[in-house]
């Protein structure tokens, strides 16, 4: 089999046109030249250049002699340049073969999903095998194109497969699933690579081999190994084509379209500083670009280190994946090791709790590093995304995390497996077009599913006849409901614009999931408002209630510190709420199970405060008292300047009317760990029932623990319990979180405690109302403030601890009470404590 023409010549003229296009470049130094380079024209018996330097030849020679397959173009009209102009077709098997030297290759196919003569589209549906490796398995092509990003039916996949002494021969083999289906394939392409690019060399120093994910140990990625690359991003605005790469042909996409966090920015930097590549890292491994580029948590020079920079990448479950990130230390700003220092979360376990780029330089700028990470994602049923959250460490002097690059490859499986599932049908277009949620145009999204025959067409009919009648139906049912809503006072969206704002409901836009449903991120108003969109669960009557209640409630409600509602969709059985944005999630996810850093002291109070001030304002400022009835840290949610905000108003009622009525006789409703036992015994509702709640919330903000752990002790099952048991011993220290470890003053640790239980008090009576809970905390806080700032405390307005709210006051002194160490100061958000609120003439502290 003659391979000559395809294999050096082309690699020279790869490197020449390089040379000449990036005349900056050194070709001895810089440049890998790759031993084996076959770039195969399928389907065509003439050689063709393309204007990436690609050189593509026919692939009659490499061809098996027992192929029973056709060559043919596509019936579609198409720009697209070679491989893409011709493919070799079969309804039964044919194997393309290769003669190869020893070593790694990259194995790239290139597909156009397109209708051939005799071919339909739909009927493409095969598997691909390269020697002892399945690299897809009942493909189908068209699924695959429909629900591809690039929306221009062609489709790339690329495996990196080890070719060992003695088995220097390349099968790629392609077999139809069906007898009524079809195998196809536009091009073919290899190429060498160094051996340890991507392979482990195991002679090497451990503290360079890949870290598994969730322990302690290595992985070695073995030569008999198999990988897909899954993704290859660099930071910045603009791919990196495979042109401009280090001689392997690879292509570097933008990463943005994957990066969910808010305000990160993207910067070349430092294209005049000559990198210095080494031993670690050779010259090779990847392009200038890359390194010069960089992903920052800053926004118009302004870092919010109150995120995650998270990416989000669609993977398929059951295979361990091998991410690898690029760094390089460009930052005029850094100049010793600490400088700048972040955490690694890779599927939200911690993969670096010391990432530090001149540390792993040896102190040394402008010298690249990769850093590999090995970790296994489960099998379930649901197609998973693989996440990467980075978060600068407190102890660094500059609050940033930085990465220039990113690689994803998924490792094979058992027998040498490496496919996935075909990905899910789309969904139908929507009969009112949909403005895209990225874009302003208002055109249609043409995504229609290939495959229809004529017994779906007749289906599709009898369903659509259904569907014609239950809408009609459900638009009467609808219409009590839709006449009664305050369509005056929030806005009414239609589900096409909320499919629009929400990207058709996009799991990259999930934000929150609970048992009321999904919440999603969107974009209104052309994209200029950020938006909170929950989708209630379909088909529960309590739920209708429970949403007409929150529209009703939160529609004539503004205050600071609840949460706003900007409008709401009631279509097609859909119930969608649309609020403000919360950069920063809900409180409880800052104080236990999860990967955010923790709160500080001083902000835990100011949340209390906000949170206190929204609930006393629903007790008294309205025009009927409010019982919220379901207050806990996961309804208070926070803003991109941890400003709290109470939330989900599906429960609340309104109070007592009148001043001969105490309580409102209800249903019991609320959530476990929350409910005053006394509105659970008597099913008596107060506005003390809310006290109890959030008294509740208070040691959650105390102790970083949940209201119920039936996994521990049975003394500490019950965090209230638990907490008074502690504080009858004086052993309040045992509740605070470790995390706020030398924070807290003595006195106001003893102050927090009072009123956290004064408030679980078993009798509603003699609970503190919200606006005495709001006067004390804002006195713990400005006790907290004197501590640290050693200032004299006038408390001429603070209630003594033998009768907490009582109306006797007495003076205090920063003085008197014990000087913690370590106590943080370093909270930006003190105009949470001065905001005057125009509800309470009467504030304790005013």
């Amino acid at each position: 089999m003659d391979s000559t023409p395809t294999r050096i010549p082309i690699g020279a003229i790869l490197l020449l046109l390089l040379f000449l296009r990036h005349p900056y470049l050194s070709i001895a130094d810089t440049i890998y030249r790759p031993v084996d380079l076959f770039s195969i024209n399928c389907g065509s018996s003439t050689n063709l250049s393309t204007p990436d330097g690609r050189n593509w030849t026919g692939d009659t020679n490499f061809l098996s002699q027992s192929h029973n397959s056709v060559a043919a173009t596509p019936l579609t009209p198409s720009t697209q340049q070679p491989p893409y102009t011709s493919a070799r077709l079969s309804h039964s098997q044919f194997t393309y073969s290769f003669s190869l030297s020893a070593g790694p290759k990259f194995l790239r196919l290139f597909f156009y999903s397109s209708s051939y003569p005799t071919f339909d589209r739909p009927k493409a549906y095969f598997s691909v095998k390269a020697n002892q490796y399945t690299l897809l398995q009942h493909f189908n092509a068209s699924i695959n194109a429909d629900a591809d990003d690039n929306h221009d039916d062609t489709l790339f996949r690329e495996y990196c497969i080890n070719l060992n002494n003695g088995d220097e021969e390349l099968n790629i083999t392609f077999t139809p699933s069906t007898t009524d289906s079809y195998a196809f394939i536009n091009g073919i392409e290899i190429v060498s690579m160094p051996p340890y690019l991507y392979y482990t060399n195991s002679n090497v120093d451990t503290g360079l081999l890949p870290q598994l994910v969730g322990g302690s140990a290595t992985y070695t990625i073995q030569n008999y190994s198999a990988l897909q690359t899954m993704y290859r991003l660099r930071a910045g605005d603009a791919e990196i084509p495979s042109s401009s790469d280090t001689g392997m042909l690879r292509t570097w996409d933008v990463d943005n379209k994957y990066v969910t966090s808010q305000s990160v920015e993207s910067l070349d930097i430092a294209t005049g500083i000559k990198l210095r590549f080494t031993n670690k890292t050779p010259n090779y491994t990847a392009p200038d670009q890359v390194y010069r580029s960089v992903r920052s948590m800053g926004r118009n020079g302004t870092i919010n280190t109150r995120f995650n920079l998270t990416w989000q990448f669609p993977i398929d479950y059951g295979f361990l994946y091998l991410l690898r990130l690029h760094f390089c230390e460009l930052n005029p700003k850094v100049h010793n090791p600490g400088d700048l220092r972040f955490y690694i979360f890779i599927q939200d376990q911690m993969a670096e709790e010391w990432g530090d780029v001149l540390l792993w330089s040896d102190k040394q700028k402008g010298v690249p590093v990769a850093r590999d990470y090995v970790v296994q994602i489960p099998t379930n049923h649901n197609k998973p995304n693989l996440s990467l959250k980075m978060h600068p460490h407190p102890l660094s002097l500059i609050q940033d995390a930085t990465v220039n690059g990113i690689e994803l490859f998924k490792i094979n499986g058992s027998a040498g497996n490496l496919a996935g599932p075909n990905p899910d049908l789309p969904p139908q277009i929507p009969n009112v077009p949909l403005q895209s949620s990225k874009k302003k145009s208002g055109g249609t999204v043409a995504a229609v599913a290939g495959g229809v025959v004529s017994g779906v067409v007749l289906i599709s009919a009898i369903v659509a006849l259904i569907l014609i009648k239950r809408k009609k139906g459900s638009n009467k049912k609808d219409g009590g409901v839709k006449s009664s809503l305050p369509t005056n006072l929030c806005r009414h969206f239609s589900i096409a614009e909320i499919r629009a704002a929400t990207n058709n409901f996009d799991d990259l836009f999930l934000v929150g999931v609970g048992g009321f449903g999904n919440v999603y991120k969107g974009y209104i108003d052309d994209d200029s408002t950020r938006v909170a969109v929950k989708r209630l669960k379909p088909g529960s009557r309590q739920g209708v209630q429970e949403f007409m209640n929150e529209i009703e409630m939160l529609s004539q409600l503004r205050h600071l510190h609840l949460v706003s509602l900007i409008g709401y969709c009631y279509e097609n059985n859909e119930m969608i709420l649309v609020y403000d944005f919360m950069d920063r999630g809900t409180l409880r996810d800052h104080l236990y199970d999860t990967d955010n850093p923790p709160l500080s002291w001083k902000e835990r109070l100011q949340i209390c405060i906000g949170a206190a001030r929204g609930l006393h304002y629903l007790h008294t400022g309205a025009n009927h008292m409010i019982i919220h009835r379901d207050v806990k840290s996961s309804n208070i949610l926070l803003d991109e300047k941890l400003v709290s905000k109470v939330s989900d108003f599906g429960l609340s009622r309104i109070g007592p009317t009148g001043s001969s009525v105490t309580h409102v006789s209800t249903q019991v409703k609320g959530s476990i760990g929350y409910l005053d036992p006394e509105y659970y015994l008597r099913q008596r509702l107060t506005e003390k029932s809310d006290v109890y709640s959030f008294g509740v919330v208070l040691l959650e903000v105390l102790s970083g623990r949940q209201p119920l752990i039936r996994t521990v002790e049975k003394q500490q099952v019950s965090l209230v319990d638990w907490a008074k048991k502690l504080y009858e011993k004086g052993s309040v220290g045992e509740i605070v979180d470790p995390a706020l470890t030398g924070q807290i003053a003595a006195q106001c640790l003893s102050k927090f405690c009072e009123v956290a239980l004064s408030c679980l008090h078993e009798d509603g009576t003699q609970r503190p109302s919200m606006k005495d809970v709001v006067g004390i905390l804002e006195f713990i806080l400005q006790l907290q403030d004197s501590v640290v700032n050693g200032v004299n405390v006038s408390g001429g307005n603070y209630m003594d601890t033998d009768d907490m709210f009582s109306t006797s006051h007495s003076s205090v002194y920063a003085s008197d009470y014990s000087n913690s160490s370590g106590l943080n100061t370093t909270s930006n958000h003190s105009h949470v404590s001065k905001e005057s609120d125009r509800l309470m003439p009467d504030n304790v502290l005013s």
